[in-house]
């Protein structure tokens, strides 16, 4: 198994949810979207982020997660909300869970690039997402993150 593989075998059936934090990016007024290359909701749009590594603040967990997958660098303003994610298998025992905790940031550099972890890579308006495959409820995180974003120059 490789070591990605044996990651996301971990992720299946959990003893307990996964810590995870996301980052919503803007840039003169649009916000910066990756699809995900594996599950759940692979080639999807979401924000970019992931778990949570021993010992690393939500701060830097989402500052990482967003250089690590994009190569863009920003700044955060302000916690969004957090964000739940519970998959249920046919027999209707607990596949995946995640908490997720999600950040308002401001762009400082970086275009955005593809990676392991992000296929493919946009900066669209907040207003603009309806002909997006999206992951759930992304249109009203996004829009909370717009409000904060703007409020918090």
């Amino acid at each position: 198994m490789t070591d990605d593989s044996a990651s996301q075998a971990r992720r299946l059936y959990p003893a307990q949810p996964a810590l995870a934090v996301s980052i919503a990016v803007f840039r003169d007024g649009k916000v910066l979207l990756a699809t995900r290359t594996g599950p759940p909701y692979a080639r999807r749009f979401t924000l970019p982020g992931g778990l949570v590594e021993t010992g690393e603040t939500l701060e830097a967990a989402a500052l990482r997660e967003l250089r690590e997958e994009t190569g863009v660098l920003a700044r955060i303003c302000a916690f969004n909300q957090p964000v739940q994610h519970i998959q249920r298998d046919a027999a209707g025992r607990i596949e995946r869970h995640y908490v997720i905790l999600s950040f308002a940031a401001h762009w400082i550099a970086g275009e955005g690039q593809v990676g392991a972890e992000a296929g493919e890579i946009l900066w669209r308006s907040p207003d603009d997402l309806a002909d997006l495959a999206l992951t759930p409820n992304l249109v009203g995180v996004v829009a909370d993150a717009r409000r904060l974003v703007e409020a918090k120059p």
